[in-house]
């Protein structure tokens, strides 16, 4: 099982920091990326973050992926495609282990934002001083590892000394060095974890995604209602503009 999804625990979001967000696009429309990115999540993810407010099925719907598609790939225990997507790991084993209870991730896009996860994802360095070997730009003193790193590799922070207004030095991370490249190159690496970030921009309010569509034939038909309209107008008016001619 792997050891921590997504976002550390309640502890993750003790600490912030002034590091820079990186832009990340959502695109709904583009259902490879977010097919790509359910399979990230359950793969990556899911050892220890559930979503519990969703569930397989309505995920296959909305995804155009078939029943034996997500059997077959998505389920990989004694759940069914109608369970909600929880896991097994029970919240005082995740404390113990990783002394904070990793969260529910359905609606995380909605209470960070895109930036922010994407950035996340991105920013993890190795740091001794930690339990677990690795730090976090975005969020320091995280508890969650770095489950992407044979992915992405291991990076150390590049620091940026600065002074203070009262004078007092300090560092701030500006950016990052791949020190041990992964399996994966940097271009690869930032599509896999904009396709995790597009589904969980997707799985905070899967409504949305229907409500785009909705709202692409509604505008469509108020155009061909507007365009009837304006002719059957001219029509029922011709005979006052005739005489206003006339006079």
């Amino acid at each position: 099982m792997i050891a921590a999804g997504l976002l550390g625990g309640a502890s993750v979001f003790a600490a912030s920091s002034s590091y820079p967000l990186q832009r990340y696009e959502p695109s709904l429309s583009n259902l490879s990326s977010l097919q790509r990115g359910a399979k990230y999540f359950v793969n990556y993810c899911m050892g220890c973050h559930s979503a519990g407010y969703s569930r397989y099925n309505r995920i296959a719907s909305d995804l155009g992926l078939s029943e034996k598609m997500v059997q077959e790939n998505l389920l990989f225990s004694r759940q069914k495609i109608g369970d909600r997507m929880t896991i097994a790991m029970r919240s005082q084993d995740a404390q113990a282990w990783f002394n904070a209870i990793p969260p529910d991730l359905t609606l995380v896009a909605r209470a960070r934002g895109v930036d922010w996860i994407y950035t996340y994802l991105k920013s993890f360095y190795l740091d001794d001083n930690r339990p677990n070997g690795v730090n976090n730009a975005v969020f320091q003193h995280t508890a969650m590892p770095h489950v992407l790193w044979r992915l992405q590799g291991w990076q150390t922070p590049v620091y940026d000394p600065r002074q203070s207004a009262n004078g007092v030095s300090h560092q701030a991370i500006q950016s990052m060095n791949l020190e041990t490249p992964g399996l994966l190159s940097a271009e690869e690496y930032d599509k896999l974890v904009g396709d995790v970030v597009n589904f969980l921009y997707y799985l905070s309010e899967p409504v949305r995604l229907h409500r785009y569509q909705t709202g692409i034939g509604v505008i469509l038909f108020l155009l061909v209602f507007a365009t009837i309209a304006y002719f059957l107008k001219l029509e029922y008016w011709k005979d006052v503009y005739r005489d206003k001619e006339t006079d």
